[in-house]
């Protein structure tokens, strides 16, 4: 019965969420457009979705912070067709934030916690409550700690290597900059770069450094996965499959 009331209630307001994912952000700027939704709705909508199957308001708004913002600039893969419903989904493929706490297999009773941190670290156990709420606790803890004053202190590589080695001394070190190159390998043109230019991004062929996103998915999976006795790689629970909790 619950289940019934909760669609009917889904049904009643969604129509004008549908047009959502037809439409660009640029669509939304007019305020006397009748097609946008006000971005404060959005939310409002999304906390009343998730309080109505017992999640708690803090998380609810968390959640929904993320899925309107996702929405307004234009992700709108990991936005509002995310929430899904027991019953009725919004979108096929929707991770069904709704469905998780309804199940169970998302708790909503819980807090996440640092289970370990040191000046530059922190160990965060997410303790399978929703996805930002975890991230905005991890991204406020980095914040405050990235506050602490330091300067330039050559190449990153040199202090991950100070640490105690992997077994036979076969460690992973990856030490490189998140553009192409690093400014200092600038060897032909370098005023091209330095007065109003700028350098490529990772990706694309080798040549220019594509190779450098397989070393810093490898880095996540390490980090995220493997350190942090959570799943990695083909461990990962696929889309859509609640038999067992995410455990990232």
């Amino acid at each position: 019965m619950a289940n019934i009331k909760l669609s009917r209630l889904f049904k009643a307001k969604l129509n004008p969420y549908f047009r959502l994912s037809s439409c660009k952000l640029s669509d939304f700027t007019p305020e006397n457009r009748w097609d946008a939704v006000p971005k404060s709705e959005v939310e409002r909508f999304i906390i009343d979705c998730m309080i109505k199957v017992g999640t708690k308001r803090d998380h609810a708004v968390s959640l929904a912070n993320n899925l309107m913002t996702a929405d307004y600039r234009g992700h709108y893969s990991h936005g509002l067709n995310r929430l899904g419903i027991s019953g009725f989904m919004i979108i096929m493929y929707c991770d069904m934030y709704v469905h998780d706490i309804q199940s169970g297999i998302t708790v909503s009773d819980a807090e996440p916690k640092i289970v370990k941190e040191t000046a530059a670290t922190a160990f965060v156990n997410g303790n399978n409550v929703l996805g930002p709420v975890v991230g905005n606790l991890c991204m406020q803890t980095a914040i405050k700690k990235a506050k602490e004053s330091s300067n330039h202190y050559g190449i990153a590589g040199w202090y991950a290597m100070q640490a105690t080695p992997a077994k036979n001394g076969d460690s992973f070190v990856l030490d490189m900059a998140t553009s192409t190159v690093a400014l200092g390998k600038v060897s032909t043109e370098p005023k091209s770069v330095l007065n109003g230019g700028g350098l490529m991004p990772l990706g694309g062929a080798e040549e220019t450094g594509g190779y450098k996103g397989y070393g810093l998915a490898m880095m996540v999976e390490i980090f995220c996965g493997i350190l942090s006795n959570a799943s990695y790689g083909p461990n990962v629970r696929r889309w859509k499959n609640t038999d067992r909790i995410a455990n990232l």
